[in-house]
């Protein structure tokens, strides 16, 4: 009786605020101390440098948590995993914030990833699970925003907060939130669980985790100096090895974790392959723009920062017009179509000088915010459209697990971009030019397009359900 009865707009409408507010929570402390760091270290009485730690212990222990939590959420009830994470990561920020000591802020952020790792996932399950297939396009719409505005706004807001008040409050801030999501999640999620779960696949879990943190740890170690990118190469082929025999201990367990059995559906594979690429290159953007400015045009870090907010003026811009566009033109030409523009304002990028009128530099990161807005959210909701909802949990965290990396992968891909274009555009440069950010650039506009290509195999009704598509619901697929 409870499966049939349809789904309230009203309080799933409120899931997906609420769930939203948690993720930009999370997404937004794993970018707002970069700028804390210097002042961070010199509280620990430790180099700047040492500091690092503090932002890769987090990354690496999303990675290993994530892949449990589809089986948390079942096993022990949806509201109550969401709750114990939102509780978890409060706690967790209130001990970043009385930190003395580099050794108890690295254990108090990997409690804080611990519980981060289990907020995201498990957040977007409870809205995938009480929101309608008609409604699913606003809910994700709602729940892309936090993660395409917190890595822009992070930087600037921890440089202020440190600037004006201490590096303190860049935790506390998270209390406050953290109290009013833990109340709201005990009265308006339902706790839903899954009867006759099966037993939890410890030795899929061991493998993923080991694969997923190497991946992520290799990742950072190639994106720093060139020391570190040989080890980091060496780390990413290990990861590569054990992920092999992770795939094939999955295709034969019975009850696999992850489980890959959504990958067999197109539009979760399409937004799987093509869909990571494109997400990498998105990811890379926030990383490049703020250093060609600074290396390349000579601006000072508040000049970048305010240039870099045109970015989030595109995404907020668009978000008003992600159903309109979804519903004129569907997902297929929307996903290759804004695609295209998004690699155009690549193009554009890689063609800027220092002489570029300011207005002309605007303009063009608005567009390009615009267009990583509209492609995040189509992304993320054709994933969804066509799985049933006995391997909901499962999609949802193959899918956590997958964009989490791809974001790590968006900076290491900017990296390696740099590094090739100042080993063979500028070689014997002391310091990287503005065409070594040019060739960067042209590096990742072709990664994106080649993030389009499984996009064109998409039927034109793709989605049709979810999107509402005019043409695709007078013309069903033949």
């Amino acid at each position: 009786m409870t499966n049939s009865t349809p789904k309230s707009e009203k309080p799933s409408a409120l899931i997906a605020y609420l769930v939203a507010g948690a993720f930009f929570m999370e997404n937004l402390d794993g970018t707002v101390i970069a700028t804390a760091l210097p002042q961070m270290a010199k509280s620990f009485g430790v180099a700047p440098v040492d500091m690092n730690i503090g932002m890769s212990v987090y990354m690496l222990t999303l990675a290993i948590f994530i892949p449990a939590s589809g089986w948390m959420a079942d096993r022990f009830g949806a509201r109550t995993v969401f709750a114990w994470a939102v509780a978890v990561f409060t706690i967790a920020s209130i001990w970043c914030a009385m930190a003395t000591g580099l050794t108890s802020f690295t254990l108090a952020r990997i409690l804080q990833g611990a519980g981060g790792a289990m907020m995201v996932p498990v957040g977007r399950l409870v809205v995938l699970r009480n929101t309608s297939k008609t409604d699913l396009m606003r809910a994700i719409a709602t729940l892309t925003w936090p993660a395409l505005s917190a890595p822009i706004l992070g930087p600037p807001l921890g440089g202020f907060i440190t600037t004006y008040a201490s590096w303190h409050w860049v935790f506390i801030l998270n209390v406050p939130l953290g109290i009013v999501a833990l109340l709201l999640s005990l009265r308006i999620i339902p706790n839903d669980k899954q009867a006759g779960r099966p037993g939890f696949d410890w030795l899929g879990f061991l493998l993923t985790s080991l694969a997923c943190a190497g991946l992520m740890y290799g990742l950072d170690m190639v994106g720093q100096s060139e020391a570190k990118w040989i080890v980091g190469a060496g780390v990413l082929v290990g990861s590569f090895v054990i992920g092999i025999v992770a795939v094939r201990h999955s295709r034969h367990h019975p009850h696999p974790l992850p489980d890959l059995a959504a990958w067999r559906i197109q539009t979760f594979r399409v937004t799987m392959n093509g869909g990571s690429l494109f997400r990498t290159a998105v990811s890379a953007v926030p990383f490049l723009v703020p250093l060609m400015l600074q290396i390349g045009f000579g601006l000072d870090p508040f000049q970048a920062g305010l240039y870099v907010l045109a970015l989030f003026a595109g995404n907020l811009g668009m978000k008003p017009m992600t159903s309109w566009v979804l519903r004129t033109f569907g997902f297929r030409t929307t996903l290759i179509g804004n695609g295209l523009v998004f690699v155009a304002t690549l193009l554009a990028l890689a063609f800027v000088t220092p002489s570029t009128p300011g207005i002309v530099l605007v303009v063009v990161l608005v567009i390009s915010g615009a267009a990583r807005s509209m492609q995040y959210t189509a992304i993320n909701t054709i994933a969804f459209v066509d799985v049933p909802e006995g391997q909901m949990a499962g999609a949802n965290t193959l899918f956590s697990l997958v964009q989490q990396i791809t974001f790590g992968l968006g900076i290491a891909l900017g990296a390696v971009a740099l590094r090739l274009s100042d080993a063979f555009v500028s070689p014997g440069s002391q310091t990287l030019t503005v065409a070594d950010f040019h060739s960067a650039f042209l590096i990742v506009g072709v990664v994106a397009l080649m993030g389009l290509y499984d996009t064109l195999a998409l039927p034109r009704d793709a989605g049709a359900l979810v999107s509402r598509h005019r043409r695709a619901m007078v013309s069903p697929r033949s």
